[in-house]
Protein backbone atom coordinates (compact mmCIF):
# COMPACT_ATOMS: atom_id res chain seq x y z
CA UNK A 1 0.00 0.00 0.00
CA UNK A 2 1.49 3.16 -1.08
CA UNK A 3 0.69 6.12 1.48
CA UNK A 4 2.25 9.16 0.00
CA UNK A 5 -0.21 10.70 -2.42
CA UNK A 6 -2.86 9.67 0.48
CA UNK A 7 -0.81 11.68 3.49
CA UNK A 8 -1.00 14.69 0.49
CA UNK A 9 -4.45 14.59 1.13
CA UNK A 10 -4.32 14.15 4.54
CA UNK A 11 -1.99 17.62 5.24
CA UNK A 12 -4.41 19.20 2.88
CA UNK A 13 -7.42 18.30 5.24
CA UNK A 14 -5.85 19.24 8.11
CA UNK A 15 -4.74 22.67 6.32
CA UNK A 16 -8.38 22.68 5.69
CA UNK A 17 -9.78 22.25 9.13
CA UNK A 18 -7.22 24.59 10.42
CA UNK A 19 -8.32 26.98 7.88
CA UNK A 20 -11.71 26.40 8.86
CA UNK A 21 -11.05 27.44 12.30
CA UNK A 22 -9.16 30.31 11.54
CA UNK A 23 -12.04 31.81 9.35
CA UNK A 24 -14.19 31.19 12.64
CA UNK A 25 -12.51 33.19 14.48
CA UNK A 26 -12.29 35.59 12.15
CA UNK A 27 -8.48 35.65 11.29
CA UNK A 28 -8.72 35.96 7.97
CA UNK A 29 -4.89 36.99 7.46
CA UNK A 30 -4.54 33.46 8.53
CA UNK A 31 -6.92 31.71 6.45
CA UNK A 32 -5.25 33.34 3.33
CA UNK A 33 -1.99 31.60 4.90
CA UNK A 34 -3.18 28.32 4.71
CA UNK A 35 -5.12 28.66 1.58
CA UNK A 36 -1.30 29.59 0.19
CA UNK A 37 0.08 26.03 2.00
CA UNK A 38 -2.91 24.35 0.70
CA UNK A 39 -2.01 25.34 -2.86
CA UNK A 40 1.70 23.92 -2.32
CA UNK A 41 0.58 20.89 -1.40
CA UNK A 42 -2.16 20.48 -4.05
CA UNK A 43 0.93 21.42 -6.47
CA UNK A 44 2.93 18.42 -5.05
CA UNK A 45 0.05 16.02 -4.87
CA UNK A 46 -0.59 16.94 -8.78
CA UNK A 47 3.29 16.47 -9.04
CA UNK A 48 3.38 12.79 -7.21
CA UNK A 49 -0.21 11.66 -8.58
CA UNK A 50 2.06 11.69 -12.24
CA UNK A 51 4.00 8.58 -11.14
CA UNK A 52 2.09 7.22 -8.20
CA UNK A 53 -1.25 5.79 -8.46
CA UNK A 54 -4.02 4.90 -5.22
CA UNK A 55 -5.37 1.40 -4.47
CA UNK A 56 -8.80 0.60 -4.98
CA UNK A 57 -9.19 0.73 -0.67
CA UNK A 58 -7.03 4.31 -0.70
CA UNK A 59 -9.56 5.61 -3.10
CA UNK A 60 -12.13 5.19 -0.80
CA UNK A 61 -10.30 7.04 1.77
CA UNK A 62 -9.31 9.86 -0.62
CA UNK A 63 -13.39 10.08 -1.17
CA UNK A 64 -13.56 10.36 2.81
CA UNK A 65 -10.73 12.82 2.71
CA UNK A 66 -12.50 15.00 -0.02
CA UNK A 67 -15.62 14.95 1.11
CA UNK A 68 -14.47 16.57 4.32
CA UNK A 69 -12.10 19.25 2.48
CA UNK A 70 -15.55 19.84 0.71
CA UNK A 71 -17.69 20.47 3.95
CA UNK A 72 -15.12 22.27 5.41
CA UNK A 73 -14.81 24.77 2.08
CA UNK A 74 -18.46 24.91 2.11
CA UNK A 75 -18.34 26.79 5.47
CA UNK A 76 -15.30 28.88 5.00
CA UNK A 77 -17.23 30.22 2.05
CA UNK A 78 -20.43 31.07 3.97
CA UNK A 79 -18.44 32.26 6.73
CA UNK A 80 -16.30 34.84 4.41
CA UNK A 81 -19.83 35.93 2.94
CA UNK A 82 -20.02 38.91 4.80
CA UNK A 83 -16.70 39.76 4.96
CA UNK A 84 -16.96 40.16 1.46
CA UNK A 85 -19.93 41.95 0.77
CA UNK A 86 -18.60 44.68 2.86
CA UNK A 87 -15.62 44.27 1.08
CA UNK A 88 -17.87 44.89 -2.38
CA UNK A 89 -19.27 47.89 -0.27
CA UNK A 90 -16.33 49.06 0.66
CA UNK A 91 -14.87 48.91 -3.26
CA UNK A 92 -17.82 50.32 -4.40
CA UNK A 93 -17.96 53.51 -2.52
CA UNK A 94 -21.19 52.73 -0.83
CA UNK A 95 -22.13 52.75 2.79
CA UNK A 96 -23.63 50.10 4.83
CA UNK A 97 -26.99 51.09 6.44
CA UNK A 98 -28.52 49.44 8.96
CA UNK A 99 -32.10 49.81 9.75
Amino acid sequence: MNNTLLNYYEAIERASADMLEAARNGQWDEVVKLEGACAVLIAQLKNAAHTEALQQDETKVKSRIMQRILLNDAEIRHLAEPWLEDLDMMMSGKSKTLH
